[in-house]
C-alpha cells in the first residue's frame, strides 16, 4: 500500500519585483486576492489534499509570512467580545498548529531546484508535494487533491499540466508524451520554453508536483543550469531517463498566473464574481465599466 503524501514545500523565498512598490515592505504571498492572500489559498488547498506538514523556503524580508500564520490573540479577544463570531471562525482557518509549519531560508536566488533542496533534511524516504503559490487554481476539487488521488494509482512523480495554446508553448516547460491515457499522460520527455514551432506538445507544466525522495538525490548530483540556477526540472527529466516514473496530470479547473500583474487581476475578476456576496454588485460595476468604454470609443 502507498503511503499518502503529507508533506509540502512552499517556495516562497522570490523578492516578487514584478508587483513593486507594493512587494517592498509586504512579501507577494501575501498579497490579497479579494480578501484572502494568495498564501492563503495554497494552505487551503494542500490542507484539502491531507497535507499535514508545511515546509515554507523563505528569504530575509519574509516575517510577515510567519506572523500572518501565528495566532493573534488581541485581535481575537475583541473580536469575540463584540459578538463577530463569523469573523473569529474565518481568522482560525489562518492559524496554524504548533510544529505544523518549518520554515527553512533559502540565502541565495538559485532556482526552483534549490529552493525544494534547502528543505531536504525535512523530508523523510517519502513522497512529497511542491506548491507555488503563485499558481492559483479554481477548481470543484482542489487541485493537488485531484493529483494525490490520482497518484495513489500511479505512484512515482507527478506533474501538474494544462493545454496552452500553440503559440504560448515557448513560455512553459513542455510534455513530450509518452502514453497518453486521458486525465494521467505518462511523460518521456520534458522541454524547457522549447522555440517556437519545436514543442513536442501544447501540454505545459504548472506549478504542482508530487515528487519522489529520490528527486532531492537529483538535485544534489546536477549542476546549475540555465542562469546559474538548479533545475527542478533537471531533477525530474533525471528520473524520465533512469526510471520512467514520471506523470503528467491534466486537472479539472481554471489556473491563474498571479505572478503576473495581468493574472492577478484576472483571478480578482473570477474570484470576485465567484462570490455571493459580492457577485451582483461587482458584475454590474464590470458591466457598466465595459459599456462605458464601448460609449467612449
Amino acid at each position: 500500500m502507498k503511503k499518502r503524501v503529507t508533506k509540502a514545500i512552499f517556495p516562497v523565498a522570490g523578492l516578487g519585483t514584478r508587483f513593486l512598490p507594493a512587494t517592498k515592505s509586504i512579501p507577494k504571498e501575501i498579497m490579497t486576492l479579494v480578501d484572502r492572500p494568495l498564501i492563503q489559498y495554497a494552505i487551503d488547498e494542500a490542507r484539502a489534499a491531507g497535507i499535514k506538514d508545511f515546509i515554507f523556503v523563505t528569504s530575509r524580508g519574509k516575517s510577515a509570512l510567519e506572523d500572518y500564520f501565528d495566532n493573534a490573540p488581541e485581535l481575537e479577544n475583541e473580536l469575540r467580545k463584540k459578538g463577530k463570531t463569523e469573523l473569529l471562525e474565518m481568522l482560525k482557518t489562518t492559524n496554524m498548529e504548533s510544529g505544523a509549519i518549518a520554515y527553512i531560508r533559502q540565502h541565495k536566488a538559485l532556482g526552483l531546484g534549490h529552493a525544494v533542496w534547502c528543505a531536504r533534511r525535512l523530508l523523510s524516504d517519502e513522497a512529497f508535494a511542491v506548491i507555488l503559490p503563485d499558481d492559483v487554481i479554481a477548481a470543484e476539487t482542489p487541485c493537488l487533491q485531484q493529483m494525490v488521488e490520482a497518484h495513489a494509482e500511479t505512484g512515482g512523480n507527478m506533474v501538474a499540466a494544462m493545454e496552452v495554446p500553440a503559440s504560448k508553448t515557448s513560455s512553459y516547460g513542455i510534455l513530450d508524451i509518452g502514453e497518453d491515457m486521458g486525465s494521467v499522460v505518462k511523460v518521456k520527455g520534458m522541454v524547457e520554453k522549447p522555440a517556437q514551432g519545436t514543442a513536442p506538445s501544447n501540454l505545459a507544466v504548472i506549478g504542482r508536483y508530487i515528487l519522489t525522495p529520490e528527486i532531492m538525490q537529483n538535485l544534489s548530483r546536477i549542476k546549475s543550469g540555465a542562469g546559474g540556477e538548479l533545475q527542478l526540472t533537471d531533477a525530474i527529466a533525471q528520473e524520465i531517463e533512469q526510471s520512467q516514473n514520471v506523470y503528467g496530470y491534466r486537472f479539472r479547473g481554471q489556473r491563474f498566473d498571479c505572478g503576473s500583474k495581468a493574472g492577478f487581476l484576472q483571478a480578482t475578476v473570477a474570484f470576485g464574481l465567484a462570490r455571493e456576496d459580492l457577485r451582483d454588485e461587482f458584475a454590474h460595476f464590470l458591466s457598466d465599466m465595459v459599456s462605458s468604454r464601448s460609449a467612449a470609443q
